[in-house]
């Protein structure tokens, strides 16, 4: 789902050319996707998601990457109001969905620097199709997680909790039978 932002018109005073610069208003279209970032990395050469910091180029960028507008004139990414911004970065962040996995402890996503490519990798392997590329990218992930926990092999019961869950079956198996007789 894209998020739709607004950068009003404004006026500028341009100090080298000594003359005033007008910024036409402008509506703009982002989708933070695995296209987005594909279009990213491709560029910069270094993975979108992980620890590295951002320059502010590399950060403009990215909202370039994400545009789905055509025909954009690249000077309005720098006259984009701080509170677009902050939608923008709320949007980013967004979860995109209800569901959670929760994660054992000492145990979260793979070590492995995660790139476009890795996550296609995933994509493809669980049959997920490209269309989803579009998807919001943290949804996107998501689902890729839930196909991770849902194809790990089941954890074998200890014997106190095999004990203890059929102590549970036969009780309730018990207070049905005399229940009826």
């Amino acid at each position: 789902m894209p998020i739709k932002i607004t950068i009003p018109e404004q006026e500028f005073f341009n100090e080298e050319n000594n003359e005033f610069i007008t910024v036409k208003e402008t509506n703009l279209t982002l989708e933070h996707s695995l296209v987005s970032i594909s279009k990213w990395e491709s560029k910069w050469h270094i993975p979108y998601l992980g620890k590295n910091e951002k320059t502010p180029e590399q950060a403009i960028d990215y909202l370039r990457c994400m545009t789905i507008t055509q025909n954009v004139n690249p000077e309005i990414y720098n006259y984009i109001p701080m509170d677009e911004v902050l939608r923008i970065k709320e949007y980013i962040e967004d979860p995109m969905t209800a569901t959670t996995i929760t994660k054992q402890e000492g145990k979260g996503r793979s070590r492995k620097v995660l790139t476009s490519e890795l996550i296609y990798f995933y994509m493809f392997s669980y049959n997920i199709p490209v269309e989803m590329e579009k998807w919001h990218l943290n949804r996107l992930l998501m689902l890729i997680d839930v196909f991770n926990e849902e194809n790990k092999p089941k954890k074998k019961m200890s014997k106190q909790q095999v004990m203890s869950r059929n102590a549970t079956l036969n009780a309730a198996r018990r207070a049905q039978l005399n229940s009826l007789g």
